[in-house]
C-alpha cells in the first residue's frame, strides 16, 4: 500500500509540474484567449445583457488563471535562481538544498525535519 501511495505521489507531482508549465505558457493564454473571445462573439449574438456581462466576466475570470500561473512561474523561477546563487556564494552552506524546487514532496519534508533540528540545537546551543 505504501509504495502505491508513493508512485501515485510521484505521478501527481509530474503531473502538476506539468500543468503548471502549460497553464503559465503564452502559447496556452493564446488559445484560451481565441476560445474565449470566440464564445463571447457567439454570446452577444443569442443572449441579452445581462447574460453578455455574465460571460464577460467568466471569460476575464477565466483568462485571469493563466496570467497569474504565468507571473507566478516567472516569480517562482527567479526566486530559486537568487537562493541558489546565497547558497553557493556562502561556504558553509549545505548544497543539499540547492535546486530544492526539483525535489520531491517527501524529500524536502526529510529536509525540513533535519533543518528544525538544526535550529532546535542552535537555539539550545544559545540557551547554554
Amino acid at each position: 500500500m505504501k509504495n502505491l501511495y508513493h508512485h501515485v505521489e510521484t505521478l501527481f507531482e509530474k503531473v502538476t509540474g506539468v500543468a503548471t508549465t502549460i497553464l503559465g505558457s503564452s502559447i496556452t493564454f493564446t488559445l484560451a484567449f481565441i476560445m474565449v473571445t470566440w464564445f463571447l462573439i457567439d454570446s452577444f449574438n443569442t443572449q441579452d445583457s445581462q447574460h453578455i456581462l455574465r460571460d464577460v466576466i467568466h471569460g476575464l475570470t477565466f483568462l485571469s488563471l493563466f496570467i497569474i500561473q504565468k507571473e507566478f512561474n516567472k516569480f517562482s523561477g527567479s526566486l530559486h535562481v537568487k537562493i541558489n546563487e546565497l547558497i553557493v556564494s556562502h561556504k558553509p552552506a549545505n548544497n543539499a538544498v540547492i535546486n530544492a524546487e526539483t525535489k520531491t514532496e517527501k524529500e524536502i519534508v526529510e529536509l525540513a525535519k533535519e533543518y528544525t533540528e538544526i535550529a532546535v540545537k542552535a537555539e539550545e546551543k544559545l540557551n547554554h
